[in-house]
């Protein structure tokens, strides 16, 4: 390969890697939640099979039926214009593991059954790339899940099936509220 051939093939590779990492900065910059102002919130995320902090049962992981945990949502602000879920395991091997992203989830929403998802929601892919939930499996150890809820100003347009990331990069400065709640589970 010739000299200008190597330039420009240098010259791609950084712009590449300077793409990578500026998406990288935006996404960490929309995880911190600064536009939350730290104020209180009214808004819940709950589940009737574990408190949080609490246990899942064994029924709603891969060693059960790896059913769907069922969620109730409430204190949704009347600002709100749709809702978006994202549920991960920040203690898996890869750093971080996606079992569900959830978006436009209407506000008037308080239950989320095991078998369905509200009519407009839409879900995104998972760490497995696929949409739709996956179950709780850790390979060792007690891992935490983590259910984020947010109430949003708008009513996100994106394309399915798309990733935590780009759900993030979509609510960036369009949340008014979150709330969380932690499940934990380990194989014996």
């Amino acid at each position: 390969m010739n000299f200008k051939r190597w330039t420009v093939l240098v010259v791609i590779i950084v712009m590449l890697i300077t793409i990578f990492f500026s998406r990288v900065i935006n996404i960490k910059k929309v995880i911190d939640f600064k536009n939350l102002n730290n104020k209180e919130t009214n808004m819940k995320i709950e589940s009737n099979i574990f408190k949080n902090n609490g246990n899942i049962p064994v029924e709603y992981t891969c060693s059960g039926k790896s059913t769907r945990i069922p969620i109730s949502i409430s204190g949704i602000s009347k600002e709100a214009k749709s809702l978006a879920i994202i549920v991960d395991d920040p203690d898996a091997p890869s750093g971080d593991f996606v079992h569900w992203v959830l978006w436009n989830i209407p506000t008037d929403t308080t239950e989320i059954e095991s078998d369905s998802i509200p009519n407009g929601a839409q879900e995104g892919a998972n760490g497995t790339g696929k949409s739709g939930w996956v179950a709780p499996c850790p390979p060792s150890g007690i891992h935490h899940y983590f259910f984020r809820l947010y109430a949003l100003d708008i009513t996100l347009s994106i394309e399915k099936p798309s990733t935590k990331s780009d759900l993030i990069l979509a609510m960036g400065g369009h949340i008014i509220e979150e709330a969380t709640l932690v499940g934990l589970y380990g194989k014996k």
